[in-house]
């Protein structure tokens, strides 16, 4: 075993950039995740793969590491507590998680569970989330921001809220939301505290730029805001406007960005405190960035900061401009749910099979005297191409490739030498790509070709259920084998998932220099082979959809207990076939009636027996409950 080989893969893959110190590989040559940057324990991801093999877990199984989770929330708070004593802040910070990054329960109580030491909230985008968000158990100093367009029942939910203990802010989105807000505080003699979103004219960076700036979908204008001061001064409730909110986009990938924003907003929460508003925090949004491909650039899939880097901006921006302003610095509130959650999951899926460009596994073609002429032709420059000649010998593959399909479509060719000649061309294109990969240059051309000839692995999961973000918006996250990485991987590859949609593909892949077209890989051998779809832990759950009614995959917590040892703490079973159709309105005594009838009829028609129809209703009943994967 070659523990130098293992460290070679491991900077194919990119792991010692992307991963945070979270993963790694061991001298088995598996991939292995970790509680946290140089913390002794771990878990080899290839034994949990087996031992919930043997409990009857299939995969795609989505894994989650709670520790790791616990651990973003942790560094978080160390962040801001180094930059406010370093830049001599007076004041706090707090942070609340934006539930619509993952509200997957098990993920906001482990996040309220690590969160409450420090005081760390939640934020609520809909009347369901905030529902949720009201059975939680919070730290009583911990904030729960209403963001979001706002009708009267969310309202009242939000009162509720306040009524049962909880800090309340409701951030004002619309005025006519402020005048219900009035109206029911004048009713109820209740005040929740309030909050007003600023329509920034600083924008983010990225795939989310538009959703800042002067045409941003939320907040208020200049002008409005005023209007929200006048308003709440004329019904005597402007005590109640504790906090100044805006938020410019997500996974902002550029730092210079961010500050110009935080600097427009710290102004703007300074001349609003010198009208005498007793404004108290300043929420700066979400959008810090998540470095999936590990380049720490402004590339749309990385960011050009890390999490220290953004706490020391944001609390020494704030504090300038209060200075200058002779303002008292506010308490600083983050949105910041993608960083938190993105590494604490990832989808382990098998290789089903190969999806073959060409057939490289049969006898040698063996050209005969009567074989069209460009069958022959092909046949040639497949035995005379080299490293000199291979892009001209190339080039006239191409040709004759055309001619093939020509004399094909004019009955002038039979079915067998078209084949022939098929296989001759791809052999012609196999070779023309070992040689120009082994050149000093490699032109355009040839790196397509590559790309076509790359092999297609076959994966049991669905992009749209798992990956969304993938094929919604281009992307990129850390892909690689779980196993084998002891191996030098020769195999150049793309993803195909099990959905009947073309779109069903992965073919981008993460790179320090450049976005990969093709995935070193190792060859498929037909035994069990896994590869991992890492930081998956923010959005990809919640915006995954039920695309060929391929439901949730099976999931399973896992909590590294010693050096190397480890417990799986629950596994959560993902959708069965029944589950699934539900879901689309099938309910099972519908599904089994009809299809009762259908077999009744067959009877009756006289071509089953009882007995037979009885088999067969058997067999279509006990499939409700299969999972909606392959096996």
């Amino acid at each position: 075993m070659r523990v130098g080989l293992s460290e070679e893969t491991g900077q194919i893959y990119g792991i010692e950039n992307w991963g945070a110190g979270y993963f790694g590989i061991n001298k088995k040559g598996h991939l292995i995740a970790r509680p946290g940057e140089g913390d002794p324990r771990s878990v080899d991801i290839k034994e949990v793969i087996d031992d919930l093999a043997r409990r009857k877990i299939k995969a795609p199984i989505l894994l989650r590491f709670p520790q790791i989770l616990a651990n973003q929330i942790k560094k978080l708070h160390i962040s801001f507590k180094n930059s406010i004593a370093e830049f001599g802040y007076r004041n706090s910070h707090l942070a609340v998680y934006p539930m619509k990054v993952n509200q997957r329960r098990e993920v906001v109580e482990e996040y309220l569970r690590e969160g409450n030491k420090y005081d760390f909230g939640l934020e609520v985008g809909s009347k369901a989330e905030l529902y949720a968000a009201l059975s939680l158990e919070q730290s009583p100093d911990s904030l729960l921001i209403c963001n979001g367009f706002k009708d009267e029942t969310f309202i009242n939910l939000a009162f509720l809220g306040t009524r049962v203990g909880k800090q309340v802010v409701i951030v004002i989105e619309k005025l006519n939301e402020l005048n219900t807000v009035i109206r029911k505080c004048q009713e109820t003699g209740i005040r929740p505290m309030l909050g007003i979103r600023a329509k920034l004219y600083s924008r983010g960076s990225g795939k989310w730029e538009k959703s800042g700036g002067e045409c941003a979908k939320f907040g208020l204008t200049t002008s409005e805001m005023l209007e929200v001061i006048r308003i709440l001064n004329e019904a005597r409730m402007i005590d109640s406007l504790k906090l100044l909110h805006f938020h410019i986009g997500s996974q902002i990938t550029e730092i210079k960005r961010i500050k110009n924003a935080i600097k427009e907003a710290a102004r703007v929460y300074c001349k609003v405190k010198k009208m005498h508003v007793p404004i108290e925090y300043l929420d700066v949004g979400g959008g810090m960035g998540v470095d999936y491909d590990g380049s720490k650039t402004s590339f749309d899939s990385s960011a050009n900061y890390t999490m220290q880097e953004f706490a020391n901006d944001v609390i020494y921006t704030i504090k300038n401009v209060c200075e200058d302003e002779n303002v008292v610095e506010p308490i600083v509130v983050t949105e910041s749910g993608r960083v938190l959650s993105a590494y604490h999951a990832m989808l382990v899926t098998n290789i089903q099979d190969e999806i073959e460009t060409y057939p490289d596994d049969k006898e040698p073609i063996r050209p005969e005297d009567d074989d069209p002429q460009v069958v022959i032709e092909l046949n040639d420059l497949y035995e005379n191409i080299n490293s000199k000649n291979y892009r001209e010998y190339y080039h006239d593959a191409l040709e004759h490739k055309d001619e093939l399909f020509t004399l094909f479509d004019l009955g002038l060719v039979s079915l067998e030498d078209r084949a022939k000649g098929e296989r001759l061309f791809w052999e012609v294109c196999e070779k023309a790509s070992r040689f120009a990969q082994s050149a000093r240059y490699v032109s355009e051309e040839f790196d397509d070709l590559r790309k076509q000839l790359c092999t297609k692995y076959l994966c049991n999961f669905s992009v749209f259920r798992s990956v969304p973000d993938n094929w919604a918006i281009e992307q990129l996250f850390p892909i690689m084998p779980i196993h084998r990485l002891d191996e030098t991987p020769t195999t150049f590859a793309t993803f195909v998932d099990i959905t009947c949609d073309s779109d069903g593909v992965i073919d981008k892949f993460v790179d320090l220099k450049d976005v990969k077209e093709v995935l070193e890989i190792h060859p498929f051998k037909g035994e069990p082979y896994y590869i991992a779809i890492l930081l998956v832990g923010a959005y990809q759950e919640v915006m995954g959809n039920f695309h060929n009614l391929f439901g949730t995959v099976n999931e399973a917590h896992v909590i590294m207990d010693k050096e190397e040892s480890y417990l799986i703490q629950k596994i959560v079973p993902g959708h069965s076939i029944g589950d699934i159709l539900n879901l689309s309105r099938y309910d099972k005594a519908f599904m089994h009636s009809n299809f009762r009838a259908l077999i009744a009829q067959r009877v009756k028609d006289g071509q089953i027996d009882e007995q037979e129809a009885e088999s067969i209703y058997r067999e279509y009943e006990k499939n409700i409950s299969g999972y909606t994967y392959l096996d």
